[in-house]
């Protein structure tokens, strides 16, 4: 018996050293705190979600219906790309390979045990990070009716839930050269991506880039006085945009330089760690050059400094899906933060 325990615990510990190998930093980092290290990574990439439901349910009228949710195109992109990528799989395969994945729906329908349709939400039950959210109810009409109701709901659930792993995860790996600079300038924190290495200062201007061939990602903070509450005028906002990205941005050439497509632009007020804040998407344009692509930008209020921090991502990959790209740069701009002065100074 003792030896049959001996034996268990080395192949517990081996299990453990190989699991802590395969996994990588960013996933370890991303459920740290969060789960047992025992509790396996989920699968999946971002913004992919698997469906639950037997074929009689996902082929009919719920299936149409979540499939019409998750793969509305998204907004702010210079062709049609889903919100979600979407698989299929019965209950029957449900299994423990299959469990794993990081964002998974459920479609229950049983006239026995629901009298009403309703969500359910579950968080790293078989992997981490994961959620798993079951639609359930007594009938498919019920079940397609609130799913069609709940739109905006489903879309932004499981955005918010990848764009928060990924501002997570940034807070342990990202670029502490740009971290230092944005502190040093604007007296603010700001998480981005190890990639973006390549940077730039200008005039209340930081540019930092990936510098790649393909799949270009960059990201952009800059500043200008908070004078009145007209600065977040759509008006003044591209104004200023336009300006800054004119001076720091050139193109290749002379009379080269970065816009805005004015007609593509949304913006909107959002809420950012309790505080208000403007987002812009959209697509951006290199004057008298064929460049272009997506772009997406938050401007905050520093009350302590009396200016407006503007944080912005952009892509440039005419060969490929943006999608994935934006959301990233997206995810670090949750992480800007004003600092108070003497947070600034204890964190040079």
């Amino acid at each position: 018996m003792k030896k049959l325990n001996t034996m268990l615990i080395l192949l517990l510990t081996t299990v453990m050293l190989l699991a802590s190998f395969s996994c990588s930093n960013r996933d370890k980092r991303i459920r740290k705190n969060i789960t047992s290290i025992l509790t396996p990574i989920s699968s999946g990439n971002p913004y992919e979600i698997m469906i639950v439901a037997e074929d009689s349910v996902y082929d009919g009228y719920v299936g149409k219906s979540i499939l019409a949710v998750l793969e509305t195109p998204m907004k702010g992109l210079p062709r049609d790309e889903a919100y979600f990528k979407v698989s299929h799989i019965t209950p029957a395969h449900y299994d423990r390979i299959t469990n794993l994945f990081r964002n998974i729906i459920r479609i229950v329908v049983d006239p026995k045990e629901y009298t009403m349709a309703k969500f359910k939400l579950d968080r790293d039950v078989f992997s981490s990070p994961q959620t798993i959210l079951t639609i359930q109810g007594p009938d498919v009409v019920a079940v397609s009716t609130y799913i069609t109701e709940n739109t905006q709901f489903l879309l932004n659930f499981f955005t918010d839930e990848e764009i928060n792993r990924e501002a997570t995860y940034l807070q342990d790996e990202h670029n502490i050269k740009f971290e230092n600079a944005v502190k040093e300038m604007f007296g603010c924190e700001f998480f981005i991506p190890i990639e973006l290495n390549k940077m730039k200062k200008g005039d209340h201007f930081i540019w930092a880039s990936n510098d790649a061939v393909s799949g270009l990602q960059n990201i952009v903070i800059y500043s200008y006085p908070y004078v009145s509450k007209h600065v977040f005028d759509r008006g003044v906002y591209l104004a200023l945009r336009d300006s800054f990205m004119r001076e720091n941005i050139p193109g290749e050439k002379p009379g080269m330089y970065m816009s805005t497509y004015r007609p593509s632009v949304m913006i909107k007020d959002i809420n950012v760690r309790g505080h208000y804040a403007q987002e812009a998407r959209g697509l951006w344009e290199m004057k008298n050059d064929m460049m272009g692509g997506p772009f997406v930008a938050h401007s905050i209020v520093d009350t302590i400094r009396g200016m407006i921090v503007v944080a912005e991502g952009f892509v440039y990959a005419p060969e490929k899906n943006k999608r994935g790209m934006v959301r990233k740069l997206e995810a670090a701009l949750y992480t800007l933060n004003p600092l108070p002065e003497n947070e600034q100074e204890k964190k040079k």
